[in-house]
């Protein structure tokens, strides 16, 4: 075993240029970190330029000072979370998730959750969560209806005030339709509680206390592997719900990308032997999607902040991997995911050389290597190669 323990932090969204097949999603010419920089003229973000970043993208900066840098490509048909996240883990996507954003979802579904909440549905449509809140959620409060709503991912959502639904019962809304859409034609990735407080339009505000409910993985992933051997394995934001809880041995919830940095800084603390596993998806959810570039490069750089509090903490038997999912250019036309490249820098502070590596084929190539560091073959079915050897 080379490393006692492996900080994998994945900051939704932030890719680095287009893929080869880019134009087949209508992602032609998208590059998230680039635009984002271009547009802000530069960022201040002195820690992942020396981790590599500016050398592999191409914003004309160079402070490469050690850790090494690479670009992966994602091998997957798709470009969201689960696709993501699950191909670094091993499993690869051969079908996208299904989407429905164009008319929203299908009559006889929204019949099938009317029938079973006992409600009228409104909504069904792709909409920004905080528009559709200003738009309906009086309609919901003082006429006992529930929004339905869904965007560019592949996702149900559900809003819920917390003071009039309250949480458990929208919980429980979410669970009923996690069950229904397990039928394949209205099969989606994730169905997601979004509770919210407020009486009138102009007072809602979404809470942190969020709820995703994600497909299963549909075969082990590296995570299973590395319980199974006795490893610690601890996801901090989305990872329990983007794995539906599978191969996790402990969760931390967080309040934001700003706080899960915090939660990840306070593990680094703590003794234990494994893979902490965090993603950050204030990138995303808050900046991508709304495509605003300028709260995007702000983010980027409290992030930059907290990394450098994190890299204090470590020790010559951590090794530190910073990644992406996907892309989500907010300079790109709609509100969707772009299908781009995603950064892979690695450091350890065992580390006596640095460089830029060779562009791999697959996000799998994290969850292999780390596989590798623990001694852990991988299955079959699993995707990925190790390039632990490479990190020298």
């Amino acid at each position: 075993m080379k490393y006692k323990r492996i900080f994998l932090i994945v900051l939704d969204s932030l890719g680095i240029g287009e893929m080869p097949d880019a134009a087949q999603y209508k992602d032609a010419g998208t590059d998230t970190f680039g635009h984002i920089w271009k547009t802000q003229g530069g960022l201040k973000i002195p820690h992942l330029m020396e981790l590599g970043l500016g050398s592999i993208t191409d914003v004309g900066v160079s402070e490469h000072k050690k850790g090494y840098a690479l670009r992966l490509m994602e091998k997957s048909l798709g470009k969201d979370t689960m696709t993501g996240h699950w191909e670094m883990m091993g499993i690869y996507t051969q079908a996208p998730f299904r989407t429905f954003t164009e008319h929203g979802f299908p009559p006889e579904l929204i019949h099938e959750l009317e029938q079973r909440f006992g409600k009228e549905i409104i909504g069904n449509k792709a909409a920004s969560g905080t528009a559709i809140l200003e738009e309906l959620a009086e309609e919901e409060i003082y006429h006992d209806k529930i929004i339905v709503y869904t965007s560019a991912d592949s996702v149900l959502q559900i809003p819920g005030n917390e003071e009039t639904m309250g949480l458990e019962q929208l919980y429980r809304y979410c669970e009923t339709a996690r069950e229904v859409t397990m039928r394949d034609e209205w099969k989606v990735g994730r169905v997601i509680a979004r509770p919210y407080r407020g009486m009138r339009r102009g007072e809602f505000v979404r809470t942190d206390n969020r709820r995703d409910y994600a497909l299963k993985p549909p075969m082990d992933t590296v995570l299973n592997l590395l319980c199974s051997d006795g490893e610690d394995v601890i996801g901090v934001g989305k990872i329990h719900d983007i794995f539906s809880g599978e191969g996790i041995t402990e969760s931390l919830h967080s309040k934001s990308s700003v706080h899960g940095m915090e939660q990840t800084t306070e593990i680094a603390d703590r003794d234990f032997t494994g893979l902490c596993f965090v993603n950050l998806v204030d990138f995303d959810a808050l900046w991508g999607h709304r495509r605003d570039p300028k709260g995007y490069g702000h983010e980027i750089e409290k992030f930059d902040c907290g990394l450098g509090k994190l890299l204090d903490k470590l020790n010559e038997s951590d090794l530190l991997l910073l990644t992406a999912d996907h892309g989500n250019d907010p300079t790109h036309t709609g509100t969707d995911h772009t299908r781009e490249m995603v950064p892979l820098l690695a450091y350890s502070p065992a580390m006596r050389s640095m460089g830029v590596l060779d562009t791999q084929d697959t996000f799998g190539v994290i969850g292999a290597s780390i596989a590798d560091n623990f001694n852990i073959k991988l299955e079959s079915h699993m995707l990925g190669h190790s390039i632990l050897q490479m990190w020298q």
